[in-house]
This record gives C-alpha cells, sequence and structure tokens, in this order.
C-alpha cells in the first residue's frame, strides 16, 4: 500500500517545486516491474538454474528512485516502497537496507518496505545514492530474494545564486574608443544543474554604467556604447561598471548574482600643447656668459605621460643665433639660454619667435597642427664692462741684436661702455720674471728693456693688462707672443769632437774622416759651411781636405806612410766658414792618432809611449818581486828557528806528551770556562818566569805601574793562609811560585775591581768524588795526594796518571 508524502510549508517556493516534480519526474511506484536491477536479477537466476527448463520469476518490482532536494518538511521525506513478489503482505517477512546513508539518511519500514529521508538533501554535495536492499523471513532468518542494488537519486532546483569568479574586475581601454569596442568579458558559474531544466541558465545584464558601457547577455563581454567624442578621459577618466548576472535565463523568479567592473581610460596623444602667454618679457645682462638662463616660457597639454613630452624652438627673430631654448626634461617648460655674448651698445633688445609641439605626435588623433605659437621680449641690461683688446692675442717680432729701448710693437684696448673711460696698460710681472720687456702706460707701446739672445730663447711671452683708470678692478688681459729674428753672430763649429786615427801604412788620398759642423744661427735659407785647412806646413804636407759641398767635408791622406815612434799624434785645424752675412768662421781641431794596422786596415795597437818604456818597466818590476820573495824567505827563516829553540827545553821528555784534552783549574777569577787566564809555558819554564817582571791579569786594564822590580820577589810572603808547610813535594815547588807571583801582584794593584781582591780557585762543587785537581787542593794533606785511582779510568786519564804516580809514589 503506498504512503502519501507529508504536506509540505505554505511557502510559495516550495508548491512551485513541487508541482515539478509531479509532473516531470512521477514518482515510481512500487509495483513497477521493468527495471534494469531485475533484469539483472533474472539473468543471475537463470545462471544459477541454467539446467531448469523454465525461467525463474522475478522478484523485486523497481530499479530506481528520485527525491527533490533542499525538502523542508518536519516529518521524514517519502522517497517510494521497496516491494517484493515473495512478501505475502502478512507481516512473516522484513526489509534490509544497506549502501551510502543506509539507517542514517535513508530508513526502511521493515514490515512494509516504505523508504524514507530523514534529512535534508543538497544535490550540490551529493548527486545520488547507491544502496543495497534484501527481504528475509523473520522467523527463519533466511533470505528470500537476493541482495540487489538500486539508485536514489537527487531531483535539482533552483537553489543557488549565481557567482562570478572575481568579486571586482579592472579593465581598461584607449580614450576615443569606437562603439562596440570590447572591453573585458566577465563569468558567472551557477552550482545547479544545467542538464535539468533553466535553473542554472544565466543572462547578463548592466544594472550601472549606462549609457557609457553595455554587456552581451549570453557570453558577459563588456562593450563601449559611445562615440569616441564621448569617451573623452580628458572629461572623465574613470568608470565604475556593475554587472548582473541571473539564472532561469533572467525569467521572474530567478536568483542573480552582481560584480563590480572599474574602467579606466587610457591616455592618446589627441590633445595639442598651449602656451601659458602669448607674450613673455625676459632681461639678461650683458656680462651673461655661455649656457647662462635668460628666463622659462611655460606650456600646457591635457595629456599625460610621454603624450604631454613637448619640445620648444625658436622660429624667427634671432638670426644671428645669440639664444637657445629647450626642454626641461622635469618640469616641460621651455628653458631660453645665451648662446653667443651680448653687448649692450650693439643691441639691447631682441625679438623672438618661439613654437611648442608634441615630441610624440599621433597621427590617428592629432588631425590638426599640434603646435602653438608666443613671443618673447628680451631686454639686454648695460653692464660695466672691463676693457675690450682689439686682438685675442698679439704677435711681434725683434732682431736679437736689437739695442734697448727699441719698440717690438703695440696692443690697444677700449672701453666698450657709452663712457668711454681712458685705459691704462702693464705687464704681468710674473709672466716676465726677467724684466725683459716694457709697456709705455698710456699708449701700450711695448719696448725692450734688456739685450736678447735667440740662441738662449727665441720666443718670449707675456701677458699684458688692461684697466679703467678710475676703475681698476675693471681689467683684462691678452698675451703678447714676441719671435726673436736671427742675426748671424755665432761662427760654426764641429758637429762634435772627433777623434780619429790613420794606419802607418796607407796610401795617398785615403779618407780617414767624414766631419760636418753646425751653427747655433738659423738663416731662413738654411746653412752653407765652407770647409779648409789652416794654412799651416806641417799638416798640408800630411793631410788634405776635400768639401763636399753638402756641408760634410772628408779628410785625406798625403803620404802613404807614417810612423807612430816619430809622430803618435798629429793635430790638424780645420777652418770652417759660413755663407751668411755677417761671414763668421772658426778654427776646430782634428786629433789623428798614428796606429799599427793589419792588412785590412783594421787597428791594432796606437799606444806607442808603451813600447818605448817597457824594458824600464819589466825591469822595475822585477826587481819589486825579488825583493818580496827574499823578504818572504827570511822571515820563514826566522820562525823556523825560533821554532827549533823552543823544541829544545821540553818540560817532560814523554814522547805522548800531549794535552788536548788536559784543563787548568788553577784559574783565578774567571773559573773553570777560562783556560786563558795564565801562560801555562811558565810553569814549564820557572827560572825565566822568576826573572821576569811582574805580569798583570789578562782581565783588568793594563798599567805600567804594575811591573815591579824583581828584588819584590824575595820579600817575605806574609799571606799565611795562602803559603801552606804542607807542600813537601819539589814538583810543587812551581806551582806555589807561581801562585804567589799572582796573589802578589793582586795584592799591589790598586785599580784592580773589587772581585779581584777574593778569588775561588778550583771550585768544583760539592759531592765530587775527586774534589779538586789543583794543587791547592792537593797540598791540604798527604792522603789527599793519592791518585792511584787516575789508573781506573781508562786510556783519555793515561796521561794524568802517569804524571801523578810517581809523585804518588814519593809521597807514600
Amino acid at each position: 500500500m503506498d504512503h502519501s508524502p507529508s504536506v509540505f510549508s505554505g511557502v510559495m517556493r516550495t508548491i512551485t517545486l513541487g508541482i515539478v516534480w509531479l509532473f516531470l519526474c512521477p514518482s515510481v511506484d512500487a509495483m513497477s516491474l521493468k527495471g534494469q536491477n531485475v533484469d539483472q536479477q533474472e539473468g543471475k537466476a537463470e545462471v544459477r538454474e541454467e539446467t531448469l527448463p523454465k525461467r525463474v520469476k522475478r522478484g523485486w518490482m523497481w530499479n530506481q528512485f528520485s527525491v527533490m532536494e533542499e525538502y523542508t518538511g518536519t516529518d521524514y521525506q517519502y522517497i517510494g516502497r521497496l516491494q517484493s513478489d515473495k512478501d505475502p503482505d502478512n507481516g512473516s517477512v522484513k526489509y534490509v537496507l544497506s549502501g551510502e546513508g543506509a539507517g542514517t539518511i535513508f530508513v526502511i519500514d521493515e514490515s512494509k518496505g516504505f523508504l524514507h529521508a530523514t534529512r535534508r538533501l543538497d544535490r550540490e554535495e551529493k548527486a545520488f545514492y547507491k544502496l543495497k536492499a534484501t527481504v528475509v523471513n523473520k522467523q527463519t532468518g533466511l533470505q528470500l530474494e537476493p541482495e540487489t542494488e538500486f539508485i536514489i537519486k537527487l531531483q535539482d532546483m533552483n537553489d543557488n545564486e549565481p557567482q562570478f569568479s572575481q568579486e571586482v574586475y579592472t579593465a581598461s581601454i584607449p580614450e576615443r574608443s569606437d562603439v562596440g569596442t570590447p572591453v573585458i568579458q566577465v563569468t558567472a558559474t551557477d552550482a545547479d544543474d544545467s542538464m535539468y531544466g533553466i535553473g542554472a541558465k544565466l543572462f547578463y545584464s548592466i544594472s550601472r554604467g549606462h549609457p557609457y558601457f553595455s554587456v552581451d547577455p549570453t557570453t558577459g563581454v563588456i562593450r563601449t556604447a559611445l562615440g569616441p567624442k564621448d569617451m573623452d578621459r580628458e572629461t572623465k577618466e574613470h568608470y565604475q561598471v556593475v554587472i548582473e548576472a541571473k539564472d532561469m535565463a533572467g525569467q521572474r523568479g530567478g536568483l542573480t548574482g552582481t560584480t563590480v567592473v572599474n574602467i579606466s581610460l587610457t591616455d592618446v596623444n589627441d590633445n595639442p600643447p598651449v602656451f601659458t602667454q602669448s607674450v613673455y618679457q625676459l632681461s639678461v645682462p650683458e656680462s651673461a656668459m655661455f649656457g647662462t638662463v635668460v628666463g622659462s616660457v611655460q606650456a600646457t597639454d591635457r595629456d599625460i605621460g610621454r603624450n604631454a613630452e613637448m619640445s620648444f624652438s625658436i622660429t624667427s627673430g634671432d638670426s644671428m643665433g645669440i639664444f637657445d631654448i629647450s626642454t626641461d626634461k622635469n618640469t616641460q617648460n621651455g628653458v631660453i639660454t645665451v648662446k653667443k655674448p651680448l653687448d649692450y651698445e650693439k643691441k639691447s633688445s631682441y625679438t623672438i619667435e618661439i613654437q611648442v609641439r608634441n615630441s610624440q605626435k599621433d597621427h590617428v588623433f592629432m588631425l590638426r597642427d599640434s603646435k602653438d605659437m608666443a613671443t618673447v621680449q628680451i631686454r639686454v641690461e648695460d653692464v660695466d664692462e672691463p676693457p675690450l683688446f682689439s686682438k685675442a692675442h698679439y704677435l711681434m717680432e725683434v732682431k736679437e741684436d736689437a739695442p734697448i729701448s727699441t719698440a717690438v710693437g703695440s696692443v690697444s684696448a677700449t672701453d666698450p661702455d657709452q663712457v668711454r673711460r681712458v685705459i691704462t696698460y702693464s705687464i704681468e710681472r710674473h709672466t716676465d720674471m726677467d724684466h725683459v720687456f716694457g709697456i709705455h702706460p698710456g699708449n701700450g707701446s711695448v719696448f725692450l728693456l734688456k739685450h736678447l739672445d735667440r740662441e738662449q730663447k727665441a720666443w718670449h711671452n707675456f701677458s699684458v693688462i688692461a684697466k679703467e683708470f678710475r676703475h681698476p678692478h675693471q681689467s683684462s688681459h691678452t698675451l703678447v707672443y714676441v719671435r726673436l729674428l736671427d742675426i748671424n753672430d755665432n761662427a760654426p763649429t764641429f758637429a762634435t769632437d772627433y777623434e780619429t786615427f790613420v794606419c802607418e801604412r796607407t796610401k795617398v788620398g785615403q779618407l780617414i774622416q767624414t766631419i760636418r759642423a753646425v751653427d747655433a744661427d738659423a738663416p731662413s735659407a738654411g746653412h752653407s759651411f765652407y770647409f779648409s785647412l789652416a794654412p799651416d806646413e806641417a799638416n798640408t804636407s800630411n793631410f788634405t781636405i776635400r768639401d763636399n759641398a753638402d756641408n760634410t767635408a772628408g779628410i785625406l791622406t798625403r803620404r802613404s806612410s807614417y810612423s807612430r815612434f816619430q809622430q803618435s799624434v798629429h793635430f790638424v785645424p780645420v777652418v770652417i766658414t759660413d755663407g751668411d752675412y755677417p761671414i763668421q768662421s772658426s778654427t776646430s781641431t782634428l786629433t789623428v792618432r798614428v796606429c799599427a794596422c793589419d792588412h785590412k786596415g783594421n787597428m791594432e795597437l796606437c799606444n806607442v809611449e808603451a813600447m818605448s818604456d817597457s824594458p824600464g818597466l819589466v825591469t822595475g818590476a822585477l826587481v819589486s818581486v825579488l825583493l818580496c820573495l827574499l823578504i818572504l824567505l827570511i822571515v820563514v827563516i826566522f820562525f823556523t828557528t825560533l821554532k827549533r829553540r823552543r823544541k829544545q827545553e821540553p818540560l817532560i821528555d814523554s814522547k805522548e806528551d800531549v794535552r788536548d784534552n788536559v784543563v787548568s783549574y788553577n784559574d783565578e777569577g774567571g773559573g773553570e770556562e777560562d783556560t786563558q787566564a795564565f801562560d801555562i809555558g811558565a810553569l814549564y819554564h820557572p827560572a825565566p818566569a822568576l826573572e821576569e817582571s811582574v805580569k798583570q791579569r789578562r782581565d783588568i786594564i793594563p798599567y805600567d805601574t804594575l811591573l815591579y822590580p824583581s828584588n819584590l820577589w824575595q820579600a817575605p810572603m806574609t799571606s799565611g793562609p795562602v803559603v801552606s808547610a804542607a807542600v813537601t813535594s819539589s814538583n810543587n815547588e812551581d806551582v806555589w811560585e807561581f801562585i804567589n807571583q799572582k796573589v802578589l801582584e793582586n795584592d799591589c794593584n790598586p785599580t784592580g775591581p773589587p772581585y779581584d781582591s777574593l778569588a775561588t780557585y778550583a771550585y768544583e762543587g760539592s759531592g765530587s768524588v775527586v774534589e779538586s785537581l789543583s794543587s791547592l787542593g792537593s797540598a791540604l794533606s798527604e792522603t789527599e795526594q793519592e791518585y792511584h785511582y787516575l789508573h781506573e779510568w781508562g786510556p783519555r786519564f793515561r796521561k794524568l796518571a802517569d804524571m801523578y804516580g810517581a809523585a804518588d809514589n814519593d809521597f807514600s
């Protein structure tokens, strides 16, 4: 039995949706015998019972349900009824539902098979649900029908407003665009089902922005609606258009969405520049320098950016090119500057015509000439100007032999002002430090103060100052260049110092030297030199000269042989004469040496003095060498004899007297490291030592007053602690005599340093096995004179064992 759907609310939209649902999508009756799922079940039954001769009857009578979205009723929304032919309709069977939303979104009456939706559904969230149903016996729980799948499809209703892709659009088009020029396309979407009805079909319209723009109702393309004259950026630059999108094809009751489109007109060069004034009046002082700004003119252009860039030019009134006009890149004003010097006295005013035009001209929009004209009146102001020289610089000439006070030239300057003040002249002395020139202060005449010499300085440059007499601060400077004209006052000379040679064996007419001449003068026609030999019989008989007529000459031989032993050097005087006026000449001497040459004429030897004096020189050198050898031989013989005498008196006759490793420990004052404090030879030659005078210590300053007579050695020794009576060995007497000598020397020395008053002898430190090796330590007792242990120290101490072993036997 069918279950009627619940009563909808009284809202008009709900009623309308219900009517559409009733007419377009009638609910599927539970008794329907057609459907795809039933056929599938029938096919499955045939597979399972293909051995049977007859087809099984289909049990389910449905395959798909439809339900409206956005249900707003208070009761569950009725969807339809599931019914099986296995159901006897007596409540003995139970319907079971499974799949998407089973038990939560969708519920089923277990006994009757009525299917309901428990909450509001949204097709935009999910368009359909797949569920499965089966029927079982309540008593036995056995499945009466196979489980099958069905679909619940949500039917769309117009419940979504159109949405634009952007909340705000921004677009721009050039001004002066034609009607219908596309601006931008806006796009909106509707979440409703576009395949079902007209709920998702959109219609575009303009709600604000008339009459400048229009929109295509189906595509959303915005276009211009007015002509070029009305779309003027200078009149209105920004527009805001509101576009509306309505679903249900724009019919009444459809839902709408809106968006804002901001449209700007971009600039085109459709306006010419215009001067703000037709006449400009400016002034400039006549002293204005190049580039001085006279003033500026202003023009305006309603366009912006590059379309507003302007260029200015002078069209008339300045044929001399006195002024120039340029565009200031920052302000776009025309700047007039001075291009050439101004002179109030020559012209006190100028009237020029200027024009301005766009730098970037657009021929599409600028149909007429895009320029403007204006007049500029420039007044030149009078300025007290400094004197003006007639020339930028002056070139003067004077002969180098001109006397003092000779006029060299003159300079001239005038006052360019109308007053015409008096001008005075002077020379800037730092440009003429030698005071060579002077100038007349009244007329500017330049004259000489000193003699000139072109060969020392050919040009003189100095600066002249012109000042107004009563206004000296008004001054001008000019340069004066003075060139000295040459006078032939210098004789020609050799170009360099020539030294040549001639072979002893030569031939007559042999060229031995080519000479050249120089002259400090600079004649305008060039130099012309003439060469000749001085009228000397000795020179003319040996050599001759040949003028080459090119300011050079050749020296030639007149003999076939020369002797360097008779005359080793010849001096040839050459007379050089110039060809200028007055004629100048000089005599230069050429030195010619006579040399020995080989057969090819190459010089071998020219030193004649060395050959003539060589015998005496060799003899003297030989005598000196022999004398040195004789002195050396005498010195060698002397040292050899002295060495032999020393070898005849050895203190110890043993051939193994080697003391290389024996160190003396009886040092005074210097410690163990000072082995040079005394002469060990004195110990081996006691007799000569006693006869000599007292020796001083080597570590103090020697004085002659420290030498004592020999009779002092017989004086009784008063220093008791030093001399010991325990000395019994005759070998120790020499040592004690030497020590007494040193003690006496130190006792009698008044200039000795303080450390000499107390000296430690043979100190080795405590704990030594052998104590001290000195004679002082050995003389303290007889038991300490035993040296038998020296034999146990090996071969290195054999010499000491031999020296002190005999003494040990004597003591014993």
